[in-house]
């Protein structure tokens, strides 16, 4: 094996969903760069774990493994689990090198992603003025990944939108039937709510709920394996790749 392997890391959830959506997404990267060895790990509730599938490709003769975090911000989990049961993983298989790659989130390829979701679900360009976006975050308590909810939310207000609004299903607030709320307050004739999560599960639920206990108008599905999301993970893997002090070639 003389080519990285890309392990993609996830959460995990109790909900079978959220695996079934996080395999259909490596399944797609895989289709995107055939030839590349993909696999998938998860920190908790799901098997296999970050620790036995590193432990498969050191006895495999894998030489080097990109580690992606299915992480749409720097939070807790992108600071704190994954370097910790990589840092954990290392020194028990010193011959396996493991880098890490950088979280998802922000990149356009999200953004446009949720332009997708928010399409299937009947938004048209015409639409916009008229319709205030309510973007639903699984929600933080990093300053770091809360600026990042809010920087996009400006971003999407310039597309079009007449106004926009952060939510979050946990954490701190506003909630996701506070924001539709408030855009209905404001005299807001459209809500549209657009889930800024990967796949679903209990947050995602409970984003859900909100928004048809507020009555929006519109509820687009999580991010799902979308073609958008799949480019981003193969983007982020050849980032990790390419040395300190280097750049990728356009």
């Amino acid at each position: 094996m003389t080519h990285p392997t890309l392990l993609v890391i996830a959460h995990g959830s109790r909900d079978p969903r959220h695996a079934a959506t996080v395999h259909a997404l490596t399944e797609r990267v895989r289709a995107e760069r055939p030839g590349l060895r993909v696999e998938t790990a998860f920190l908790e509730f799901n098997a296999p774990s970050v620790p036995r599938v590193l432990e498969r490709l050191a006895a495999q003769g894998a030489g080097e493994v990109v580690a992606l975090p299915l992480l749409l911000t720097r939070a807790f989990h992108a600071k704190t689990d994954v370097p910790s049961v990589l840092r954990e993983s290392r020194a028990r298989l010193p011959g396996l090198r493991v880098r890490q790659a950088d979280v998802l989130g922000p990149s356009p390829l999200l953004n446009a992603t949720l332009g997708r979701r928010l399409r299937e679900a009947g938004i048209r360009p015409g639409d916009l003025p008229r319709t205030g976006l309510v973007l639903a975050s699984a929600g933080s308590s990093d300053p770091e990944a809360i600026a990042v909810i809010a920087e996009i939310a400006r971003e999407l207000r310039h597309t079009g939108w007449c106004a926009v609004r952060p939510a979050f299903a946990s954490a701190l607030l506003p909630r996701t039937e506070d924001a539709v709320r408030a855009l209905r307050a404001e005299g807001v004739d459209r809500v549209a709510v657009a889930p800024y999560v990967i796949a679903p599960g209990r947050l995602p639920d409970r984003i859900a709920a909100g928004a048809e206990a507020a009555g929006a108008d519109v509820l687009a599905d999580v991010l799902g394996p979308a073609p958008e999301l799949a480019r981003l993970l193969l983007n982020r893997f050849d980032e990790a790749r390419v040395p300190v002090g280097a750049s990728l070639s356009a």
